[in-house]
């Protein structure tokens, strides 16, 4: 059984930064990868980014590349997801997960690939 536990959301201003954690523990095998989704109210959950644990590969959705930065601390057990230059379209309910699909393919950006979960935090932007 693997925990995920997010932290770090909050209310911003347009152009602020923020930077959100998700720390991990349970038992897992090391080929695994870690995501990002986010979710607006009235809207679906959408992928945000994805990381490779065992390579530290990185995918980003187009609308938050060069603005966001994932990252991990593999002593920690912890990913981060840096978020820059925020505008009000980025308020959402953002959450970490966990999926052992392989680093390929289109399963990487659907949520039904990830079988782990984290509780969400809150992240607001204000205009």
């Amino acid at each position: 059984q693997v925990q995920l536990v997010e932290s770090g959301g909050g209310l911003v201003q347009a152009g602020d930064s923020l930077r959100l954690s998700c720390a991990a523990s349970g038992r897992t095998s090391r080929n695994f990868l870690m995501g990002w989704f986010r979710q607006a109210p009235g809207k679906e959950r959408e992928f945000v980014a994805a990381l490779s644990w065992s390579t530290g590969s990185t995918v980003y959705t187009d609308s938050v590349k060069g603005r966001f930065t994932m990252s991990r601390d593999n002593a920690k057990n912890t990913v981060y997801l840096e978020m820059s230059s925020l505008k009000p379209e980025d308020t959402a309910v953002y959450y970490c997960a966990l999926s052992v699909v392989n680093w390929s393919g289109d399963r990487i950006y659907r949520s039904s690939s990830y079988v782990y979960w984290g509780q969400g935090t809150q992240v607001t932007v204000s205009a």
